[in-house]
């Protein structure tokens, strides 16, 4: 088992609607910068972009009535890293929340960085629907 930290961020807006504004891939690279730094390129079942770290190859959780994000995330090691992303309902507002498991060859100094690196994000989401 892989050690997990879970993060969210409140946002004030109502929950489906706010999933249907961000659940498209395409939406991604527009706050999600851990995950692509370029705009995502469709190619079949998966999306082509540019990380941080290089090349990488997403295969999303279709669109659903439960606020599911989860994506499947290869950098091109052959194995896909898991990341469990929802959207909740939180009163008349949301709450997005994603969860991030330690990969095995990530040490401390790694897995902190990435702890950071996704909270930024979330924020960035945030300022981006809140404005």
């Amino acid at each position: 088992m892989l050690p997990a930290r879970t993060y969210s961020v409140t946002i004030n807006h109502e929950w489906q609607t706010l999933y249907e504004k961000i659940w498209r891939p395409e939406f991604f690279p527009k706050w999600a910068s851990g995950l692509a730094e370029s705009d995502l390129r469709n190619d079949g079942d998966h999306w082509l972009a540019d990380g941080p770290d290089g090349p990488v190859r997403i295969r999303f959780t279709p669109h659903n009535l439960y606020g599911v994000m989860d994506h499947y995330v290869d950098i091109g090691e052959g194995t896909e890293i898991y990341v469990p992303l929802r959207v909740l309902q939180n009163g008349s507002g949301a709450e997005v929340m994603l969860t991030l498991f330690r990969q095995p060859s990530m040490d401390d100094e790694r897995f902190a960085s990435d702890i950071k690196w996704v909270n930024r994000d979330l924020k960035a989401l945030k300022n981006l629907i809140e404005g």
